[in-house]
């Protein structure tokens, strides 16, 4: 019987907004139960610091060149992943619960993810992490997949697979995450998995408000559905896309996609025509499959109107199947941290692109 651990997922989204955490208990393969779950805000500063340091970092060379601003804000960042654990380990405490954690799974803040350079920055310091939690870590999780000619994403599909699996659901179905990027994975009849990601998630309405406004996200896509979508732009835009060389990326990084083309727009036609633009590239992906939608982007109820629309497809909340949508991904790092200490597979030629299955992550103890 295979040994089950406690394991704590860490997770920094695209949006760039604070941390998710999880503490799971699993055994890395067909068992799996959650414990509980966590969230906790970035400063203002840090928000506006990483914000304003991503849109500076378009390329390796930027990375070197902002090296000692990156160093200041991975410190910051990292000690705000230990008061994630802190208060996970609190809420233990005050539940009489003596569960001692074996694991942390640490994705850290992405920064820059530039494949084709195999190069993927997350901000986040794995030896001070654990020092500061007297917890071993697992991290640097996507860096094994780059060296086997993988795209290091989505690692999530194996996950998603044992959600599918648990709730033994009707297959074959797509799981479609809407975080900063848009991501897919598919899962056929007989649990076999492919992935990728396929164009904006939220990183366009959200960059959209940042720009524009004091608004951080579009709650519910109440700006957007105030709106009036500019055909116009809309259809040049979506031209440009997919003839460009950008469309036919297997992963993308929050900059490959930009808000200029909805310029000149007042704030709630930018962000009616930006929200079609996310919509029309989701709904090729997923059109005529039953769906199930994770991530902050699924609480944008006008979002998912628009995908339903104009994919035809059963599009459903993951939430509808007993789990919470805003933690897959916390609970998904918890269980590859699982993985990745027992050396087992966590990226694979459907899902990254990589040679040949391969396990990844670097566990440190520094307690």
């Amino acid at each position: 019987m295979n040994k089950s651990f406690y394991s704590l997922g860490l997770m920094s989204g695209t949006s760039g907004d604070g941390v998710d955490a999880s503490l799971v208990i699993s055994n890395g393969v067909d068992k799996f139960d959650v414990i509980c779950n966590e969230y906790v805000e970035y400063s203002k500063e840090d928000y506006k610091e990483f914000h304003e340091l991503k849109e500076k970092i378009i390329n390796f060379e930027d990375v070197e060149k902002y090296t000692k601003e990156l160093k200041n804000l991975e410190k910051k960042l990292t000690i705000c992943n230990s008061i994630a654990v802190k208060k996970i380990k609190n809420k233990l405490l005050q539940q009489n619960d003596d569960t001692k954690i074996d694991l942390i799974g640490f994705h850290g803040q992405t920064i820059h993810h530039n494949p084709e350079k195999k190069f993927s920055l997350q901000l986040g310091d794995g030896m001070l992490l654990s020092q500061l939690t007297n917890t071993k870590v697992i991290y640097k999780l996507r860096e094994n997949d780059l060296k086997n000619e993988g795209q290091g994403a989505p690692l999530t599909p194996i996950f998603h697979q044992l959600l599918a699996k648990k709730k033994n659901i009707s297959l074959p179905i797509i799981i479609l995450n809407l975080g900063g990027i848009a991501n897919i994975t598919k899962i056929d009849k007989k649990y076999n998995i492919s992935s990728a990601d396929i164009g904006p998630g939220n990183c366009l309405i959200d960059n959209w408000l940042r720009l524009n406004s004091k608004i951080l996200i579009d709650v519910g896509g109440k700006l957007a559905r105030s709106g009036k979508i500019n055909k116009i732009i809309l259809d040049q835009s979506l031209e440009n896309f997919y003839e460009n060389s950008i469309s036919k990326k297997k992963s993308f990084d929050t900059s490959d996609f930009h808000v200029s083309f909805a310029r000149g727009l007042s704030l709630e036609d930018g962000a009616a025509t930006l929200t079609e633009f996310t919509a029309e590239v989701c709904s090729k992906e997923v059109a005529g499959h039953k769906v199930y939608v994770c991530g902050g982007g699924r609480k944008n109820s006008f979002l998912l109107e628009r995908i339903k629309k104009k994919s035809g497809s059963d599009i459903n909340l993951i939430d509808n199947l007993g789990y919470d949508g805003d933690f897959i991904e916390s609970q998904a790092f918890a269980f590859l941290a699982i993985r990745s200490y027992l050396k087992l597979p966590i990226s694979f030629p459907e899902t990254t692109g990589c040679k040949k299955p391969c396990s990844g992550g670097v566990l440190v103890k520094n307690y």
